[in-house]
């Protein structure tokens, strides 16, 4: 059978169409509570008829950009190149958004199935993501969050909203998503794909838990699309860039460990910056608190600040660098003096200048970006063959296999 091979990886080309859909901010409590509230029946069948696990890791840091990226090249990012959503230079000094794809090191699975003459789209709900998912690749590809502005010659495609037959969504909005696997379904029935990457934005699940109104509601219209994905003939793939848990306190304020402030109150003004990954155009979702930080050392000793970080409540783990990138498969290169972690309950920052969280407009802080989010949901239409059955019983999933799993894992 025909195949093509990406970044070390030999994928099989379709016979039917393939949709894989990353989940933004599924943790597994979602579904889990989704199945058993009876609002996601079809996510319910697939443990049955195809294969379903909750037991799937994430990459570290566990944010959005990273693990997207991940997914579509099927490597970590100490190979692909992309380790947050938000970079210090070190050259430089200048702090950016990643928005592009400069600091890109590997061609996508997308790209290479396009190569090997597949019509392959891909539909994100955040425009920040698509020119990374985008990268090399020659086809449709455009974000809900500018449907309204996708052009043939940008985007491969025009008349996105007559297409679906709604407007652009709101940014902040459950529908930015919704959109996302609505036109995913216009394509397929369309045939204008035969391979199909939609990306959600986990707004819902930064506001609402497992099993609250707005989660249930949301996990119940994703299950129907996906469901209508299924009838029509696809062959769909589901896995998730992180998790997400509560971070407030009792009283419903944020718990944030503010580390910058921290350290230059204790070795002095400017001796340490704080980078936050997390970072990203929708300030509204989490105010840039993750629980995934970066440290660079300007005066001081590395090992002082790393233990002055480690005794910090609520901080869970303090790794040098080159142990963090070589612990978690990061471009060893592009590492801080150190990283920190947060708890499962806890997030990190700068200082309070540095976040604004008033969009959070009275909800809990949830958030994302430690360990505690790096299980994640793993789901097939259909079920594996033998190898890859007996493949997934050796060792957790990496939600970076699912393109392996969905082309060359069934039938």
């Amino acid at each position: 059978m025909a195949a093509v091979e990406v970044n070390g990886r030999h994928y099989r080309l379709p016979v039917r169409p393939t949709v894989i859909i990353c989940y933004d901010g599924c943790d597994p409590a979602y579904l889990r509570r989704g199945i058993a509230d009876g609002v996601m029946p079809h996510f319910a069948r697939l443990a049955e008829t195809g294969f379903l696990t909750y037991e799937a890791e994430a990459v570290v840091p566990t944010f959005t950009n990273p693990n997207n990226v991940s997914i579509v090249t099927g490597v970590p990012p100490a190979q692909h190149g992309i380790a947050g959503n938000f970079v210090l230079d070190r050259a430089s000094g200048e702090r950016r958004m990643i928005t592009d794809a400069r600091l890109m090191r590997s061609r996508t699975i997308l790209a290479g199935l396009a190569e090997a003459g597949m019509r392959v789209a891909v539909v994100t709900a955040k425009d920040k993501l698509l020119r990374l998912l985008a990268h090399g690749l020659t086809g449709i590809a455009f974000s809900s969050e500018y449907a309204d502005r996708a052009t043939l010659a940008e985007n491969g495609i025009e008349a996105v909203e007559a297409l679906v037959g709604r407007a652009t969504p709101d940014q902040y909005s459950a529908d930015l998503s919704l959109f996302v696997l609505d036109a995913g379904l216009k394509l397929l029935e369309a045939n204008a794909a035969e391979v199909l990457y939609l990306s959600l934005s986990d707004y819902v699940q930064h506001r609402a838990g497992p099993g609250e109104p707005e989660a249930n509601a949301f996990n119940h219209a994703v299950d129907r699309r996906i469901g209508a994905m299924i009838a029509a003939g696809a062959l769909v793939g589901i896995v998730a860039d992180h998790g997400m848990n509560d971070k407030a306190n009792l009283d419903g304020t944020p718990r944030v460990v503010y580390l910058e402030q921290h350290l230059n109150a204790a070795f002095g003004a400017g001796a340490a910056t704080v980078i936050c990954p997390i970072t990203d155009p929708f300030v509204r979702h989490h105010g840039a608190l993750g629980s995934f930080v970066r440290v660079y050392v300007r005066r001081g000793e590395v090992a002082a600040m790393m233990a002055a970080a480690r005794g910090l409540p609520g901080i869970a783990l303090v790794l040098a660098g080159a142990e963090a990138a070589a612990r978690f498969a990061l471009p060893a290169d592009l590492e801080a003096d150190f990283v920190a972690l947060g708890d499962a309950g806890t997030v990190i920052g700068a200082t309070p200048a540095d976040h604004d969280l008033r969009g959070l407009a009275g909800h809990r802080l949830r958030s994302h970006g430690g360990l505690a989010e790096q299980k994640v949901p793993f789901a097939l239409s259909r079920p594996l063959n033998a190898a890859y059955r007996k493949e997934s019983a050796k060792s957790p999933l990496r939600n970076f296999d699912i393109f392996d799993y969905a082309l060359n894992g069934t039938g």
